[in-house]
């Protein structure tokens, strides 16, 4: 039995900011179909063609980008607003939580909007008064109840909304991403709810980013992109396909930044703060200069550490294209403990005898994470000439998440820079783990004597905790 049937729903509105507009409601509605006289570029498709079953006493999950339809759903499913084209069928009382604040009037108690919603929701004004308290003590808001809600915080707005929702015994709970702005006392205590409407047999849809709260709760989910439905079914299949897809778009948009940052001319003429005076030739870009001997010591910068993004040296020796590869191609987007390798296509004119490659991974707030080159691992030069390629392998990717720039070079054993690029290059380790610092060793945990775990420990505080989950103390993971 359907708790919710969405059949091919599609959902169009207009955009706002064009001059052809209606003058009246009356010319309005003299012209028929208020959307389909609209052009593509004065309408905006919400949701196109969506055909969605729930089950009763389901949990449903309701992942994808913003924008891509998520609330929109929720709003038809809710009955606030109606479809372009399709039909949407709902059995049994429903109760919303869709938007901070929704139904509440700024300017009058938390009490009197506590009974005007319930009434709104579908309870008697006796069944509101008989839950009351319950819903304030639920709230934790004994002591502001009679205040004017405008004087809320945004937690304050969220507990008594969801107070309200969750007691007026739905069969239906709708629930947008409004539990992001609640404590993590008040978080858990909602879960704790959720599990309890799943063990009566309630029907919930629930829109979030977190993704581990879906994979926890949910018994199916759907993934929504730019208004249609992409999957559907198994929520660890569906968060599975959607966090491949957010890769792919990821790794997009870091190469068309490193290949914007590479083209700036902060990349090609201007030299690393702190860096010394060198010769005017050795500001010019690479392609422009030559490889003859500079007339004074091409120094790196005084503290490379907190030099910016740049490039320069004398262009003797040139590191034409980097590339960073994983084990299933170029990318900028790897997962922590995997296999990457860094590979430089390098352009000598002529003969150098003395050279060094490095390579110095940096967090995104500047902390050097590790470097090293040839002439620091004894690997001792003797020619080079023409074209050439290095590649630089690390077999585990041992770095906890996050986004990390990288520095390449090929210099003299002395320093001396042929050519240096200095953070030019960005890559993204992911990891469903919630690590904190830099690296991750790889490491087991042991426990003897009267030491007792229980597993909701671990499902709290370990590894499917989704990326935008807060950061908890290091002392409370455990893997």
């Amino acid at each position: 039995m359907s708790a919710i049937e969405i059949d091919h729903v599609t959902k169009v509105y207009r955009r706002h900011g064009y001059r052809r507009q209606f003058a009246t409601l009356k010319s309005a509605l003299l012209s028929g179909n208020l959307v389909g006289h609209l052009r593509p570029d004065e309408s905006f498709l919400a949701l196109d063609d969506v055909s969605l079953t729930v089950p009763k006493g389901v949990t449903y999950g309701v992942i994808g980008r913003n924008g891509s339809g998520k609330s929109t759903l929720l709003k038809l499913v809710a009955g606030i607003t109606k479809p372009s084209r399709g039909e949407v069928r709902v059995g049994g009382r429903v109760s919303a939580l869709i938007e901070l604040g929704a139904g509440f009037h700024p300017e009058i108690s938390g009490r009197e909007n506590v009974f005007i919603n319930g009434i709104m929701l579908g309870l008697s004004h006796r069944e509101v008064n008989q839950r009351f308290d319950e819903i304030v003590e639920f709230a934790e808001l004994k002591d502001f109840i009679d205040a004017p809600v405008k004087t809320y915080s945004s937690g304050m707005y969220m507990r008594l909304g969801f107070a309200v929702a969750v007691h007026v015994d739905p069969d239906v709970l709708l629930v947008d991403e409004v539990l992001a702005v609640g404590d993590e006392g008040f978080s858990l205590k909602c879960l704790d709810k959720f599990a309890e409407f799943k063990r009566r047999g309630k029907t919930i849809l629930l829109v979030t980013h977190g993704l581990s709260m879906v994979e926890r709760f949910c018994d199916e989910a759907v993934w929504l992109e730019a208004g249609s439905k992409e999957a559907a079914g198994d929520p660890k299949r569906v968060i599975q396909m959607y966090l491949a897809d957010i890769e792919e778009v990821e790794d997009r948009h870091l190469a068309a930044s490193d290949a914007k940052m590479q083209q700036s001319p902060s990349a090609a003429d201007t030299p690393g703060h702190g860096q010394p005076e060198v010769a005017t030739k050795d500001l010019l870009p690479l392609e422009q200069q030559s490889s003859e001997p500079v007339e004074k010591d091409d120094l790196p910068p005084a503290n490379m550490f907190t030099a910016k993004e740049g490039r320069w040296g004398s262009g003797a020796v040139r590191i034409e294209q980097v590339t960073l590869e994983g084990d299933q191609g170029a990318s900028h987007v790897f997962h922590s403990g995997e296999r990457m390798v860094i590979r430089m296509k390098i352009i000598a004119e002529e003969v150098v005898d003395d050279f060094a490659f490095g390579i110095s991974i940096f967090s995104n707030e500047g902390v050097c994470c590790y470097g090293t080159n040839t002439d620091i691992e004894d690997l001792e030069s003797d020619s080079l000439e023409g074209v050439g390629e290095v590649a630089f392998t690390i077999d585990r990717l041992d770095l906890v998440a996050g986004t990390y720039k990288l520095d390449v070079a090929v210099h003299k054993c002395d320093g001396f820079s042929y050519d240096y690029h200095r953070l030019l290059y960005t890559f993204r380790v992911k990891s469903r783990t919630r690590d904190v610092g830099i690296y991750r060793p790889s490491h087991d945990w042991s426990f003897t004597g009267g030491v007792r775990l229980k597993k909701s420990v671990d499902e709290v505080a370990g590894a499917t905790l989704g990326e935008d989950d807060p950061i908890p103390s290091p002392l409370l993971y455990r893997e």
